[in-house]
């Protein structure tokens, strides 16, 4: 038999994700110069992840990402299965046994927890499902947020906090015109929130926005940052971290900011060194127990210990954005400690030993980290480290790729759709939004999906 990734004898890959290291594993698979056949599971009917489900309504030029994607997937090695869960419908072993390599870049689908008392209460959410929820991604369509009261309090300051802060801060006319999901609008057209509190454990020199993000707190039509110019004073170690990152931008617009006169309804505060104790109330969020913090330690290195001075913050609603963690996959070797599955550089490992044709990319490689194009590179080592191994994968005859999966997928009688089938979803959606003037509005429901192409 000719050597794998030739004509006579092409590469069978599975995808597993259509996010964006999903993608950009398919742009280095073609760049690779290999034959080859790629097959792109999502358990969605609807492809292209956080682009379409985690980047914020207001945000369209992030979301230019998905044209590049589109059109590598009208390559011609390219297969689009969605509406299928693998690990569920498919299992990762009968992937392995279909194809010659496996490639898992499934994200990290589950927000880190607090830890603290009355995380569960009602009225305590992740920042997940908010951005789920006025996205219209199907997980979170049902979600309820009660937004009548007068403050909000979003734990972290990193930009999917930044992302949920805005939407809370925007009035009706800034976002109508965006793609948010149409029943979220009409729940933030008759919020009654005013104080939206952001807070950070470590201080303003570690603060994980962009300068980017940042800068649109300061162009709300109805609502006014708000920063105590005092919380800004810095300890050595903070402005010896200042000197030596692109902090430093960051921190000079919070000082932009500090001291403004509020003018808006609103307010978005931004506040520093605390951290969250405990979530009180009676059967639903009514306050939250803070304590403040103090940063010890060597530059880069430095730790936010509570002080022991506590007090309360009167809210009937808290979202947390501490970080994304992975989950586990059944036939796949999970680090726990991480949220991400056992890796060297791409390639999955068991006790130290290499899963030969399994691979990994993305926030479910590395953890959640990076911006949308950060997958790029990271995608490209993976896919570099499978051509290396091309010699060493199994090549036995019962590898068929597309015709072995849809094989198993009809004998279970899982519906599958192809990419043909997301592009009538597409059509669909752009077509419900114009009336309004809407880039689109969302199918959010999977049953609405599968409907539509029934009728099709």
């Amino acid at each position: 038999m000719s050597r794998l990734g030739t004509p006579d004898n092409p590469l069978y890959v599975a995808v597993v994700g259509s996010g964006p290291s999903g993608f950009y594993a398919v742009d280095a698979l073609i760049k690779a110069g290999v034959e080859f056949r790629v097959n792109m599971f999502e358990r969605l009917p609807v492809p292209y992840g956080l682009v379409r489900s985690g980047v914020a309504p207001d945000h369209p030029k992030l979301k230019q990402a998905i044209k590049v994607y589109a059109r590598l997937a009208e390559a011609e090695q390219f297969n689009y299965i969605g509406n299928v869960t693998v690990g569920a419908d498919i299992s990762v072993d009968e992937l392995r046994a279909t194809h010659h390599a496996v490639i898992l870049t499934c994200g990290a689908e589950t927000d880190r927890r607090l830890g603290i008392p009355g995380e569960d209460l009602p009225g305590s959410y992740t920042a997940t499902e908010f951005v789920g929820w006025y996205n219209g991604h199907p997980d979170y369509r049902d979600r309820e947020f009660d937004l009548s009261h007068e403050t909000a309090v979003i734990i972290g300051q990193g930009n999917v906090a930044a992302d949920v802060s805005r939407i809370l801060a925007k009035t009706v006319d800034e976002l109508k015109h965006t793609d948010i999901a149409g029943h979220a609008l009409d729940v933030l057209a008759e919020s009654k929130i005013r104080n939206i509190y952001v807070i950070g454990r470590r201080g303003p020199a570690q603060a994980k926005f962009t300068s980017k993000e940042l800068k649109e707190f300061g162009v709300l039509a109805d609502c006014d940052p708000v920063i105590d110019a005092d919380e800004l004073a810095l300890n050595p170690a903070s402005e010896a971290e200042l000197e030596n990152t692109g902090n430093k931008k960051i921190y000079d617009l919070f000082c932009g900011l500090a001291g403004q006169e509020p003018a808006g309804r609103r307010r978005c505060i931004f506040t520093f060194l605390k951290s969250p104790r405990e979530i009180i109330g009676e059967g639903r969020v009514e306050r939250l127990l803070i304590e403040k913090n103090t940063l010890s330690g060597e530059p880069f290195r430095q730790s936010a210990r509570g002080s022991g001075e506590t007090f309360t913050l009167d809210t009937g609603i808290v979202f947390r954005s501490i970080g994304y963690h992975g989950i586990p996959m059944s036939g796949v070797p999970f680090d726990e400690s991480r949220g991400v599955f056992s890796n060297e550089q791409g390639r999955v490992i068991q006790d130290g030993a290499v899963e030969h044709g399994l691979y990994t990319a993305g926030w479910i490689k590395r953890g959640p980290t990076g911006i949308i194009g950060t997958n790029k590179a990271d995608s490209v080592e993976t896919v570099r480290l499978l051509m290396e191994d091309l010699d060493s994968l199994d090549t036995g005859e019962n590898r068929n790729g597309v015709a072995g999966c849809y094989e198993i997928l009809d004998r279970r009688n899982i519906r599958h759709i192809n990419f043909a089938d997301w592009k009538k979803i597409d059509a669909a959606e752009i077509n419900r939004g114009e009336p309004a003037g809407k880039p689109r509005e969302k199918y959010t429901y999977v049953n609405e999906m599968l409907a539509l192409l029934d009728r099709a």
